[in-house]
């Protein structure tokens, strides 16, 4: 893979280079101009995309009355002066057309890494499925599919999301996604770490593999991100991996971000005003600022996704409102949350029952900030919907490993860092009796079932003789796509270790954590949860991820049915394995 596929960028300090950027809402990156019949539309069907459309086509944003479509165009094939076309239909051979226009903002096509975003809110119908394509100097892109969300007074029967996270491109192949395209699902949600900020493999772990054809140098030299440059080059290389690009060209894109969009562990220094986390200049407060400054710029640039950005807002914590929320009809609010750019620094201390819990935090430490997490407790507690689902990208029951005073907690990036805030989080849910409320996780690499209760028993929660807590929802997360998970970490996946140690494993840590359900560490894939007025299911698929092919193999790992109005994980995983 090159460091540089012809890319001609603004150069000079961060400021400089904000000011040369275009800083249009997120929503609305180009304008879009009417056509009049020319021949900007005709194109030679037998002319290959990949030439022009390096990236393919992506849509997100999703409104009962549009999307945000997203393409890029390849610079070799790009000159300023020449328009670029985009078609919207109802049917795959586009004999409906019920949208046409022209980018013709090639300066800002240009200054965004050629990336191009037309957002169509207003011009669609709610609750339905459209086919779409750009066309530029002759050549068409590949055809994506997309869907506008119900109407808010609409009473869906059902709505199916396949939900990811964690697709490490040095850490194994794609080909989960080729699965996900065929996936009759409504939308696609992304929890997080769509990207990794490493060409090293510093992230893949003393357990990992290496895979032919996972290259990557950035274009500063280093072995982690240093740049805008090297941001951008990381979204081109994942996006023109083929099995990722047939899932976001099949279906809708609903996306938040962990740390590795930014940089690992990222959490904001009080002290400094500013970002820092585990980067080899995290001491550096301008630079650290910058830099994620830069990663939140890349991932507007190339995530299709309906979210509020003023690159030249003062402090960066203002630039960016990663959290919002989804209604589908009268059957699913969503919310999702940003985990990242307002959370206080990690522990020092080793964590331990002695020492986590919220009696041992002080008062407004937190990993939301307040107004996020007002806003979350309003949406959950106010919604009127079925069912109320949390996109929450790290893990928020306990997770504990050992017994007593010896055990500890150690995903300190979770909620178990931040007690005192989950409490607060679970206790005000519990008081306002919220029914069918579903968190949706990832970060963990794993496969989780789990309760969401008030509190747990044991020092965690408080002291030592704290009653099991109410029930208040259920808590899934979905696997990693190829990120390196606790049994591969530790030579425990293939062969006959992995057949031995993968119950082993379940029983200790379900064992350990009274209010876990299903645990497993030793496979890697996605899930698809599905919402009915009857109830939610959960289908966690493990897909090889060492196979780079549309045939690696898939199965079932686990499956877990929730009746409605109930707070009961039935396993149903036989029923879907049959």
């Amino acid at each position: 893979m090159t460091a540089d596929d012809g890319v001609d960028e603004p150069t000079g300090d961060h400021s400089r280079l904000l000011s040369e950027l275009d800083s249009h809402d997120l929503s609305l990156a180009m304008d879009v101009t009417g056509t009049d019949g020319t021949d900007v539309f005709a194109f030679d069907p037998d002319a290959d995309p990949d030439g022009t459309f390096p990236q393919s086509v992506a849509s997100g944003g999703p409104t009962p009355a549009g999307v945000i479509l997203w393409t890029r165009v390849a610079p070799g094939a790009f000159d300023t002066d020449e328009p670029l076309a985009v078609q919207v239909a109802t049917d795959e051979g586009f004999e409906d057309v019920v949208f046409d226009g022209v980018v013709t903002d090639g300066e800002s096509v240009r200054a965004h890494d050629y990336t191009v975003k037309v957002d169509l809110d207003g011009r669609l119908e709610s609750d339905s499925t459209y086919y779409y394509r750009f066309v530029y100097a002759g050549v068409a892109s590949r055809t994506g599919r997309c869907r506008t969300l119900p109407a808010p007074d609409d009473s869906p029967d059902s709505l199916r999301v396949a939900v990811l996270a964690c697709q490490n491109y040095l850490n194994g192949y794609y080909g989960a996604f080729h699965h996900v395209a065929s996936e009759d699902v409504d939308f696609l949600v992304h929890v997080g770490d769509f990207i990794y900020e490493s060409s090293d493999g510093a992230f893949k772990g003393v357990g990992s593999y290496d895979y032919a054809g996972r290259d990557l140098t950035l274009p500063s030299g280093e072995s982690r991100v240093n740049s805008l440059r090297d941001y951008r080059y990381l979204h081109r290389t994942y996006r023109e991996e083929r099995f990722l690009q047939e899932a976001l060209e099949s279906h809708t894109l609903i996306a938040g971000w962990d740390d590795h969009e930014l940089v690992n562990d990222v959490y904001w220094d009080s002290t400094t005003d500013a970002p820092a986390g585990d980067h080899p200049r995290s001491d550096d407060p301008e630079f650290m600022t910058e830099l994620v400054a830069d990663g939140m710029h890349a991932w507007w640039e190339y995530i299709p996704a309906r979210v509020e950005y003023d690159p030249a807002g003062e402090r960066l914590q203002e630039r960016f409102r990663l959290w919002r929320a989804f209604e589908f009809g009268d059957l699913v609010t969503l919310a999702l949350t940003d985990e990242r750019l307002f959370r206080d620094p990690p522990r020092e201390a080793i964590p331990t029952p002695d020492n986590v819990g919220p009696q041992y935090e002080p008062p407004g430490r937190t990993m939301l900030g307040e107004e996020q997490r007002e806003w979350l407790l309003d949406t959950v507690t106010g919604s009127e919907t079925t069912w109320t689902v949390w996109a929450d990208e790290v893990l928020t029951v306990p997770f504990r490993l050992g017994s007593g005073p010896l055990s500890v907690f150690p995903v300190q990036g979770g909620w178990d860092g931040y007690t005192r805030e989950r409490q607060k989080i679970t206790e005000t849910i519990g008081a306002a009796d919220v029914d069918n409320f579903v968190t949706l996780t990832g970060d963990m690499h794993c496969y989780v079932a789990a309760y969401q209760q008030t509190s747990y028993p044991g020092r965690v929660s408080g002291g030592e003789g704290v009653a099991q807590g109410e029930r208040i929802g259920v808590e899934f997360m979905t696997p990693a796509v190829t990120s390196l998970n606790a049994a591969e970490a530790l030579h425990l996946t293939r062969g006959w270790r992995g057949r031995v140690t993968e119950p082993l494993l379940t029983s200790l840590v379900t064992g350990m954590n009274p209010h876990i359900e299903f645990f497993d560490s030793h496979h890697w894939g996605y899930s698809v949860v599905e919402f009915t007025r009857e109830d939610c299911t959960y289908v966690g698929y493990a897909v090889d991820k060492t196979d780079d092919s549309p045939d690696a193999d898939r199965h079932v790992v686990t499956a877990y049915r929730v009746p409605e109005g109930e707070v009961h994980l039935e396993d149903v995983t036989e029923e879907f394995r049959g």
